[in-house]
């Protein structure tokens, strides 16, 4: 069969009469329209694509196929003017704005605007999962989710965005990304006015309004509004940290805080305070210091004053004399975790910071930073009257003691001493050397 030759004319279509023959693709003048010819087996008349040669038995599927070639949209949605190359995809799109859903799920009652989506819905009812995966062998409903699947073995991130040149997997995921640049927050909060950039933020956000906790720790009880959230929260039981520093091995349960550790070892400090320029490595210290400029004291205890809302709750325990941390060994309660994980070793031993010096070991990081004093011969605590220096704090209080003569261990010492000698009388008078600091 020798294909007929057609020329398609675009810019001007020909419209559709009654019959729903549309001449998109009328031949130049002098040219033979396309004809039919026949098949050597059945003998009926098939109509030859002269673009693509695929064969039609019907003119009519002949014209609606040759739109695919020319990109005729004859069908335009009279709400949102969206073309369509038939008029049943216009039928099915207007159900978009009808909100006409004429196939409902037999087995839980949601409805459908388009047959096939029935099709692939009921698939959630009998589990069935036809396109399987030939790399890794993961199963899935849909043929187009299997195609976004297998990106993830290709690499391959066929949507770039424009303004920064960064690819994404998905095409959802670029138009979210999209929003970084527009500043598009089209989810908001109807409660409290809140923006998000995504719905599924916007609905975790509203878990703080409903009180909902979904999420619960098996082990402790806890709750939590995000699986996210609850799966970090699994690694204080399991003491899992999957985040290793390459430079030092420290480990971590999340990656934000790696990244925040990591500053220790590049210096970074990206946090700059624009009335002095200031710079923290982390935004809350950044937080903190704006209220030296503010003089804002937000948090602050009713007691005493005290205005750190980091260590406002534990602050707190100083006045209630709540230690809700009890060595599960001796029974001694703490305040705070930290003072009782260093109270631990003096149970297990563990001392670990060594000197890098001379290999001393020690269970605190302070008496690391003072026994380094040793070696370094750094004196930080000055006498104020005669100057002299010393390593410790201690030490100095105790040096003070010269100049102002106070003597606080003596006096228990001369009572006790009197009491044994039965001597009776004025301190002064019986020990004429000692001097009482009133």
């Amino acid at each position: 069969v020798v294909p007929v030759s057609v020329s398609v004319v675009s810019p001007s279509f020909t419209h559709r009469s009654q019959k729903g023959i549309f001449h998109s693709f009328l031949p130049d003048v002098g040219e033979k329209p396309a004809s039919s010819s026949k098949t050597k087996n059945t003998g009926k008349s098939t109509f030859p694509c002269s673009l693509c040669g695929k064969q039609f038995t019907k003119k009519r599927k002949i014209n609606r196929h040759m739109r695919i070639h020319t990109r005729e949209k004859p069908f335009p949605c009279s709400l949102c003017g969206k073309g369509f190359a038939q008029k049943g995809k216009l039928n099915t799109h207007m159900r978009i704005h009808t909100g006409e859903k004429p196939f409902p799920c037999s087995l839980c009652g949601k409805g459908f605007a388009q047959k096939g989506k029935l099709n692939t819905h009921m698939r959630i009812h009998t589990g069935e999962k036809p396109f399987p995966c030939s790399l890794c062998g993961k199963q899935f409903t849909e043929k187009g989710h299997l195609k976004i699947h297998m990106r993830i073995h290709t690499g391959e991130k066929p949507f770039v965005c424009s303004l920064c040149g960064t690819a994404f997997a998905h095409k959802e995921s670029l138009k979210r990304h999209m929003r970084i640049h527009t500043g598009e927050k089209s989810f908001v909060c109807s409660l409290c006015g809140k923006q998000f950039t995504e719905k599924g933020k916007l609905k975790i956000h509203m878990r703080i309004h409903t009180g909902e906790k979904s999420f619960v720790c098996s082990l402790c009880g806890k709750q939590f509004t995000e699986k996210g959230k609850l799966n970090t929260h699994m690694r204080i039981h399991t003491g899992e940290k999957p985040f290793p520093c390459s430079l030092c091995g420290k480990g971590f349960t999340q990656k934000g805080h790696l990244n925040t550790h990591m500053r220790i070892h590049t210096g970074e400090k990206p946090f700059v305070c624009s009335l002095c320029g200031t710079a923290f490595a982390h935004k809350e210290s950044l937080n903190k210091h704006m209220r030296t400029h503010t003089g804002e004291k937000p948090f602050v205890c009713s007691l005493c004053g005290f205005t750190d809302k980091g260590n406002l709750n534990t602050h707190m325990r100083i006045h209630t004399g709540e230690k809700p941390f009890p060595c599960p060994l001796c029974g001694t309660a703490f305040a705070q975790k930290g003072h009782l994980k260093i109270h631990m070793r003096i149970h297990t031993g563990e001392k670990p910071f060594p000197c890098s010096l001379c290999g001393t070991a020690f269970a605190q990081k302070g008496n690391l930073k003072i026994h380094m004093r040793i070696h370094t011969g750094e004196k930080p605590f000055i006498c104020s009257l005669c100057g002299k220096q010393f390593t410790k704090k201690g030490n100095l209080n105790k040096h003070m003691r010269i100049h102002t003569r106070e003597k606080p261990f003596v006096l228990e010492a001369v009572l006790l001493q009197r009491d044994q000698l039965h001597i009776k009388g004025p301190i002064l008078s019986t020990f004429p050397g000692f001097y009482l600091n009133c």
